[in-house]
């Protein structure tokens, strides 16, 4: 399967090995893996902060970049996948915007979904903690919400199961926000980090060693609260566990 590789602007610029252990695994798992080196940022904090009319260039770019004959788009984030496949539109090459929204996967959703993966040459002797980011589960249906009754799923879950030794703990509230949220962790310090410091007090009270989660926005946060605090922790992003070998 020919893929393209799309990485957020903070991996590309604070977490760079999120971005290789991404390619890595997808080579792993058999994708001829594009990385088209003129991508920028796909507009999401523009739009997030009110003023999407001024992300159309970002836009225009992203289609001139993965408007190719690509199976599939990867990306190891669910806030910013989410954004393309809501808000990607193209004055010049609407068509080629189309099929970018309805071909781009968050990581995990690709794994599960397409290439229906069923086992993982990975192994992490660890007890993890899941962060489920909001815009993965609640936009892009990566887990059920707790709020809801029906059946509980977890893509994310699924592939973490399959790592050998892994023990995934369980969490007081596990699809609690963490308080990031973009721009409102800069517009409401102070209520997004108390919110942060509850989700990683969860994780640590439960016994996890690492943290993770498919979202490096969101970890970002949390990887913070828990050098400042100095908890017992690690974080690490999910593709950094599943490519172990």
């Amino acid at each position: 399967m020919k893929v393209a590789l799309f990485l957020p602007c903070y991996v590309d610029q604070f977490y760079p090995k999120v971005g290789i252990a991404t390619l890595q695994l997808l080579e792993k798992l058999g994708c001829t893996v594009t990385y088209p080196l003129n991508q920028t940022c796909c507009g999401q904090p523009m739009a997030n902060s009110g003023f999407e009319n001024l992300a159309q260039d970002c836009n225009e770019l992203f289609v001139e970049n993965f408007g190719g004959s690509f199976d599939a788009i990867i990306c190891p984030s669910g806030s910013c996948a989410l954004h393309v496949k809501h808000h990607l539109h193209s004055e010049k090459r609407e068509n080629d915007a189309t099929h970018i929204r309805n071909h781009i996967y968050e990581l995990t959703e690709f794994l599960t979904d397409v290439l229906k993966v069923e086992q993982l040459p990975a192994r992490f002797p660890y007890k993890v903690g899941l962060h489920q980011s909001c815009h993965g589960q609640r936009g892009l249906h990566l887990s059920q919400m707790s709020e809801l009754v029906a059946a509980p799923y977890s893509k994310p879950e699924k592939l973490l199961n399959m790592v050998d030794e892994l023990e995934l703990i369980n969490l007081e509230r596990k699809d609690e926000c963490c308080g990031f949220g973009g721009t409102f962790c800069v517009f409401e310090e102070a209520v997004s980090a108390r919110m942060g410091v509850d989700r990683v007090e969860d994780h640590v009270r439960n016994g996890a060693e690492v943290l993770t989660g498919g979202d490096m926005s969101c970890l970002m946060h949390l990887e913070g609260i828990v050098r400042r605090n100095k908890y017992p922790v690690k974080v690490m992003h999910i593709a950094e566990i599943l490519n172990q070998a």
